[in-house]
């Protein structure tokens, strides 16, 4: 008996606006790091420094979200999960220095990689029960959530509110919120019999080129998502408003390309679609490393945020189809991609504490570029993803 229209439409809802929160948290947090570096007075190797922090507790904590889906069921731990990822966004401001701002930053990446694994993996079950794709979308709710967030954040650093009061208000009400859409996900649980999930998922060695290609994009947002404000106020002498408006500018483009990627990519095909936004987050990236006002560096991570967009979720497809044990490539991809991102802020950092932001940003610049050599990578992906785009009716006669 086929699974009820109804329950899977509402299950695509909740999933997508659970993506929407998980957005939101890492939105509120990245318009809000150069009040953190200023009040903590950290340079930007300090800074880079900290930022490596979430990459460490993300890479660390993420193989424990399978097992605590394992053992509670798909929406319990997304609640469960979810919610710890939006109570340590209060964390960050309430660090009296260095060492307890690291600390903080360690169980924010933690939370958020736990989090980022089960719902994924919830809106890979929801995928594949309503027989077509919906993975680019949900990124693009993600993206959506943090670009609101983002403007209030924008907002906030507009109207000289303090972090530690915005980002504990942004706390409870995310919190709220995020309960209040767990409640129609697909409550997913194991068989009686099946064991546990290993520890640690590594990708397969057809998956290290598909690897890759996630690396390049998710390096290039990661770099984006917690730099893009720090080097307008830097580098182009904007206001702590004004700068804030990179990073909305980021979101916003990422939530644009995400939101129609699937369309997209039934018409070019995941390669051509991958270099042709390799191409375009390249020519951001030239804007960005060349730009002296705001006016030119704006439109350049704008182009940057675009031209990443759909890059991991199509990643994640090619993932599933690469090797003989899709699930253990899946979620070995999903970490590295993961991982990187969290790392990039701090390469970036090193970088920028060696010689400058724009040297950074010109390393973002040509991995973006290489997004377009890359690609091939994904070339099984788009053939899945061309063909799910077909009728029912011919795909169950082929």
């Amino acid at each position: 008996m086929p699974t009820p229209a109804h329950p899977l439409r509402r299950a695509r809802l909740s999933i997508a606006l659970v993506f929407a929160v998980h957005g939101a948290v890492s939105g509120s947090f990245a318009t809000r790091i150069p009040a953190l570096q200023d009040r903590l007075h950290l340079s930007p190797g300090q800074l880079g420094l900290a930022l490596v922090m979430p990459a460490i507790g993300a890479s660390t904590a993420m193989p424990l979200a399978g097992r605590i889906a394992h053992r509670l069921g798909a929406r319990a731990a997304i609640r469960l999960l979810l919610a710890l990822w939006c109570l340590s966004l209060a964390l960050p401001a309430l660090a009296p220095g260095l060492p307890w701002f690291c600390l903080a930053l360690l169980l924010f990446g933690g939370a958020a990689g736990m989090a980022d694994v089960a719902m994924n993996a919830e809106g890979v079950e929801v995928e594949h029960r309503m027989g077509k794709s919906i993975m680019s979308g949900l990124h693009g709710m993600w993206s959506l959530g943090g670009l609101i967030a983002a403007a209030c954040g924008a907002l906030a650093a507009h109207q000289h509110l303090a972090a530690a009061p915005h980002l504990a208000i942004a706390a409870v009400v995310l919190l709220a919120v995020g309960q209040l859409v767990c409640t129609w996900l697909l409550d997913v649980r194991p068989e009686p019999e099946a064991e546990a999930p290993p520890r640690f998922a590594l990708p397969p060695r057809s998956a290290l080129a598909i690897g890759l290609v996630g690396f390049c994009a998710v390096f290039a947002e990661g770099a984006g998502a917690d730099w893009s404000s720090v080097y307008l106020r830097d580098l182009t002498g904007a206001a702590a408003g004004t700068a804030a408006f990179a990073y909305t500018a980021f979101a916003c483009t990422m939530a644009v390309a995400r939101l129609a990627g699937d369309v997209v990519v039934r018409r070019l095909g995941a390669v051509r679609t991958v270099r042709v936004g390799g191409a375009v987050a390249a020519l951001g990236g030239v804007l960005v490393v060349s730009a002296s006002s705001p006016a030119v560096a704006i439109p350049g991570f704008a182009l940057l945020g675009v031209g990443i967009a759909v890059v991991v979720p199509l990643a994640f497809a090619a993932a599933g189809h690469a090797g003989p044990n899709p699930s253990q490539a899946i979620a070995g991809v999903a970490t590295v991609t993961y991982t990187s991102g969290l790392v990039a802020p701090a390469i970036v950092g090193t970088i920028a504490q060696g010689s400058s932001l724009r040297v950074s940003f010109a390393v973002v610049t040509v991995l973006a570029a290489a997004l377009t050599v890359t690609a091939g990578a994904l070339r099984a992906a788009g053939a899945v993803r061309a063909r799910a785009a077909e009728p029912a009716e011919r795909r169950a006669a082929v």
